[in-house]
């Protein structure tokens, strides 16, 4: 109970943390026009991200398509690592908006398109696509996701980061997603383009004491973007007008049709917002994601139900062992000396070096580094660095921990082999530097030659690749070397008894007492308390939302740590009991079976959650859904494998043995 408090408290605290921004990150002054300065700035820029689809694994830059393009010469910001791995592409737009200067009806640009010129209709086509994969534009304004809000079905409002290039009628006139919305947009077989966009940018002026008298009235801080779609035919304008925003008459573009002429146009209009802190102003949109909140109560019951499984586990097994070793104990002080019985029996074998000692020994030296590698970014995730403001910094900080922590990783897998007897020590090393980063990379290559030969933003630019590569060899490999020199260095791990020179013979096994069953049902209670949070883990990666309960996540993740622990102690204790001493890779399996319920959920995930098009995405998507069970198999294998290791020396350093 004490254990249960504690931990709920901590999740409580967790999620109240609302530190944001990262420290240094100075917020944007806007002024009017006339009193821009260096440090206030009167051009609101917008700028654009991927286009990306539920429907579809490949997003693709927001150039890639025939839209309104940012006049050439126009810097795109910096990336980190992280967003250029995701596939991140924010480039700069030909929305150019003046502060606090609404605007009802401007042209941006015009396209033209003709049956005669074969590449115009081929990117009259490719949009057309895009609207038949209801592909999403994801805009930005001042660092801030420019949502979509609109009424649903229930008649509850849904806010979206992104917006819809356009929908499409089929040939039986039934409405598609978005088309619904408009009750006029209902001629068969037509595609209706997005081509007007209604700006709303809400901005908190400076009537407070930090900002002084000089920006009363004249300028203030963005806290909040929305925009509204529609589809104008801006070519029935009249009056010599080049645009008008008041035509109700949407942009029709049928199937075949290659012959059009398209003009993209907008307007802005401010609010001002008094209340609304720059400091909070990330709330709205978090609060706004109503498909991607987590379910509190269900999150608290499946912790307490997990928790109080894994206290009752804990306490049969201590008093049982307890209850084992004060009767091994006092026979050794008896007259009458009985016959050993039970694990006792196999401490000449328990501590036998088992077969495949090197790969064993591999795996737990990674899994070493993922582990402290997931909470030394969970921990930073918790404080509020690695949030949705901060964009690419969650894989950015994942991926320069895992390749600083090749020392951990060398050092113990050293130390492992080295208590195995192994006397390949060469091997070893460059085992560890070089077979799970190797097969990640390799199935990652793979899959980036799918993204690239589909031109998709996603793919990894090959200087990238370059610098990955330059990490891995040029920092992780020597750290790993360093590691390991450590490692074999250090003296030869001492085992509490002595093992025999000739190996006992096992029992013959019961069903259920045998390996495979015993390692079967072991994953599933490690599966079962994080089952809940892996839907919206995978809601935000392939669904396209924000993930952002880190404080609930680090809780799972110390669940899991426990809960893998316990129930491989536990059955590692039955198998001793029925004298099977083969227990290293047993313990290593049970828990690391966990990763095959996640692959047969993403299975369910796919087949029940997703409507993929296409089969570059349904690889895709097992592709990287492999890369992340190999990575949960090393990092669960190797928890359950540390326990269990942990438990079999503590228990035989307490008998006595003769």
């Amino acid at each position: 109970m004490i254990k249960l408090g504690v931990l709920v408290v901590f999740a409580i605290v967790i999620q109240h943390i609302n530190a944001f921004y990262l420290p240094g990150l100075a917020p944007k002054a806007f002024c009017k026009k006339n009193k821009a300065t260096e440090t206030c700035k009167s051009v609101v820029d917008v700028f654009v991200n991927r286009l990306d689809s539920v429907e579809s694994v490949l997003p693709f830059e927001y150039t890639h398509f025939d839209f309104c393009q940012a006049t050439e010469g126009e810097k795109s910001p910096s990336e980190n690592l992280g967003q250029v791995v995701f596939g991140e592409r924010i480039r700069p737009s030909p929305y150019k908006l003046e502060f606090l200067e609404g605007t009802k009806c401007k042209e941006v640009c015009k396209k033209e398109y003709s049956k005669s010129d074969d590449k115009s209709a081929k990117r009259l086509r490719f949009i057309k696509k895009a609207i038949l994969l209801n592909y999403q534009q994801h805009w930005i304004i001042d660092n801030l996701p420019v949502i979509w809000c609109y009424l649903t079905e229930e008649g509850s409002q849904f806010c979206s980061r992104g917006f819809p290039v356009g929908c499409y009628v089929n040939k039986n006139g039934v409405q598609k997603d978005v088309c619904k919305l408009f009750p006029t947009y209902k001629k068969p077989d037509t595609f209706y383009l997005f081509n007007h966009i209604d700006f709303e940018i809400t901005y908190h002026s400076g009537e407070n004491e930090e900002w002084g008298t000089a920006f009363l009235n004249e300028g203030g801080r963005i806290v909040g973007a929305k925009l509204e779609i529609k589809s104008i035919n801006h070519a029935l304008a009249k009056d010599g007008q080049s645009v008008d925003c008041d035509i109700n008459e949407p942009v029709e573009l049928s199937k075949d049709m290659n012959d059009a002429t398209i003009k993209y146009s907008y307007s802005v209009v401010y609010k001002e917002d008094h209340q609304k802190k720059w400091a909070s102003r990330w709330d709205y949109i978090l609060d706004s994601m109503q498909h991607a909140k987590i379910q509190w109560f269900s999150i608290l019951n499946s912790l307490v139900i997990v928790l109080f499984l894994s206290g009752m586990v804990a306490m049969i097994l201590l008093r049982t062992v307890h209850k084992d070793l004060v009767k091994y104990n006092n026979l050794q002080n008896a007259d009458d000396v009985e016959e050993e019985f039970g694990w006792k029996l196999v401490h000449g074998d328990v501590f036998r070096p088992p077969s495949k000692c090197l790969l064993l020994s591999v795996f737990v030296g990674s899994g070493i580094q993922i582990a402290v590698m997931s909470l030394i970014t969970l921990f930073l995730a918790c404080l509020g660095f690695l949030s949705p403001a901060s964009r690419g910094a969650l894989m950015t900080t994942a991926m320069v921990c895992y390749f600083l922590l090749g020392t951990p990783c060398g050092y113990f897998s050293a130390r492992f082999y080295k208590m195995f007897g192994g006397e390949k020590w060469a091997m070893n090393v460059l085992a560890t530097a070089l077979l799970c980063p190797g097969l990640v990379f390799g199935l990652f290559f793979v899959l980036n030659l799918v993204l690239w030969a589909n031109s998709s933003s996603a793919a990894i630019p090959f200087g990238t690749l370059i610098a990955l590569l330059a990490l891995w060899f040029l920092v992780a490999t020597p750290l790993v070397f360093l590691g390991s020199y450590f490692g074999f260095k250090k003296e030869t791990i001492e085992h509490p008894v002595r093992t025999n020179q000739i190996p006992r013979q096992i029992p013959t096994q019961y069903f259920y007492t045998r390996p495979l069953p015993g390692i079967i049902m072991g994953g599933i209670l490690p599966f079962g308390c994080i089952f809940i949070q892996l839907f919206f883990i995978l809601n935000s990666i392939w669904s396209h939302q924000f993930y952002y309960m880190f404080g609930f996540l680090t809780i799972v993740y110390l669940i899991l740590i426990i809960t893998c622990s316990e129930t491989t102690i536990l059955l590692c204790y039955f198998h001793l009991c029925t004298e099977d001493y083969r227990w290293w890779w047993r313990s290593f399996l049970t828990s690391g079976f966990a990763a095959v319920y996640f692959f047969i959920y993403s299975i369910h995930y796919y087949a029940t959650k997703l409507d993929l098009q296409g089969a570059a995405s349904t690889f895709l998507y097992f592709g990287y859904t492999l890369i992340m069970t190999f990575l949960f198999f090393v990092f669960s294998g190797t928890v359950g494998f540390l326990a269990c290791f942990w438990f079999v020396r503590k228990i035989y350093s307490v008998i006595k043995v003769d």
